[in-house]
């Protein structure tokens, strides 16, 4: 397959996390797409969306005639169109509790989400820290240092990411990893023993999130 054969619609990279999860699954997978952009937080933009996704929300994935919303939705699609790429362990309870973090994130901590919005670019220590919020926080902590040492640190192949290689659990937990660094969440102070502070240092060194990165200051110096 080429890059003609996806589409990806996202937003703002400074803003929209959902966007973040499939396109940096995709990048660090090597799977080749278009990646159409739309501006967030203006009029007009709920009417750009519903031009490419009936759901009127991003990520869209546009291929072959039909459109996967939804972040999980099209990071599944992937690992199912190429199992080659590794995109869920291969041991079937490190799969089974991918998959279950990867379902966490998803349906959960909305009072991270709400309380400390992704912003890529900006820093807002101490700002976001309600109770509720680093309850999440402690929880989220506590996930990622149970996956490293029951999974990724034993892994055949430890890349340092929860459960050894890249894999869809890290593609929707890298958003809360950039929301930590731009609130300043003390990881110690919330029970890291320093395994979850190196997976943030992992997750932040990705190539493919540095390109994100990269792209979201490029959009809000247009903006500026």
């Amino acid at each position: 397959m080429t890059a003609q054969d996806f589409e990806l619609v996202i937003g703002d990279k400074n803003w929209s996390s959902w966007s973040l999860r499939p396109w940096i699954a995709m990048k660090v997978a090597g799977i080749p797409f278009r990646e159409a952009h739309i501006r967030l937080r203006q009029d007009d933009t709920k009417a750009q969306i519903l031009k490419h996704s009936p759901s009127g929300q991003v990520p869209a994935l546009k291929w072959q005639g039909v459109v996967v919303s939804d972040s999980l939705a099209i990071c599944e699609t992937m690992a199912d169109l190429f199992p080659e790429k590794g995109l869920w362990p291969d041991e079937p309870l490190a799969r089974a509790m991918a998959r279950s973090a990867a379902a966490e994130m998803h349906s959960g901590f909305v009072d991270v989400r709400r309380d400390m919005p992704m912003d890529i670019i900006n820093r807002y220590p101490g700002e976001g820290h309600s109770e509720t919020a680093l309850i999440a926080a402690r929880r989220i902590v506590d996930l990622w240092r149970g996956a490293r040492a029951r999974f990724g640190a034993k892994a055949a192949r430890d890349d340092g990411f929860l459960f050894g290689r890249f894999s869809v659990a890290d593609a929707m937990y890298a958003p809360v990893v950039t929301r930590f660094r731009t609130y300043g969440v003390d990881l110690s102070a919330l029970g890291d023993d320093g395994s979850a502070q190196a997976y943030m240092k992992a997750v932040l060194a990705l190539p493919a999130f540095l390109e994100w990165e990269a792209g979201a200051k490029a959009e809000m110096a247009e903006r500026a």
